[in-house]
């Protein structure tokens, strides 16, 4: 298999998992986002959908079984360099799934918890992530476009369904 060219969009899922007002993240272990709370998700399999890329990765990292994933939005992001040797250009589909608060096993990715949308903000997460937790929560749906600077410090998020620069 050949690698990727550089600078050419990785496809991926975002897969959050909601308990009411509760949001189950992963406190990350490995790069990239190493130490920050992020949603679950990955990169999707030769041939996968979307859809069930986000199933699958849900299952692998929680070990929780979900059949039904609202689609919610896309978010691209844009980056000039490498990120620990890993291009950081990405097209991630958002999934939303309702699910029972429960006991979750041990992830290789990371430490999973239950967070309140109250602590969202006061976590280390990437800079991206709380306009998705907000769109989430509002019920709106989104196109999120994010471009970092050669430090990977996010210079430009743009909603192009409503073309609001959000940052």
């Amino acid at each position: 298999m050949s690698k990727v060219k550089p600078g050419i969009k990785k496809v991926a899922t975002i897969c959050v998992l909601k308990n009411g007002d509760h949001f189950l993240l992963l406190k990350r272990t490995k790069d990239p986002n190493k130490g920050l709370y992020t949603p679950l998700g990955g990169k999707l399999d030769p041939f996968e959908t979307p859809l069930n890329a986000a199933i699958r990765e849900t299952w692998e990292e929680s070990g929780i079984k979900v059949n039904n994933m609202e689609f919610r939005g896309i978010l691209t992001e844009t980056s000039p360099v490498d990120y620990n040797s890993v291009d950081y250009n990405w097209i991630s589909y958002v999934y939303l799934a309702e699910i029972e608060k429960k006991v979750i096993k041990e992830s290789e990715e990371g430490t999973l918890e239950w967070i309140h949308l109250n602590d969202l903000i006061k976590l280390p997460t990437p800079k991206t992530d709380i306009f998705i937790y907000k769109s989430l929560i509002d019920g709106t749906k989104f196109i999120f476009n994010a471009e970092y600077d050669e430090d990977l410090e996010l210079q430009l998020m743009i909603n192009e369904l409503t073309e609001e620069k959000l940052i």
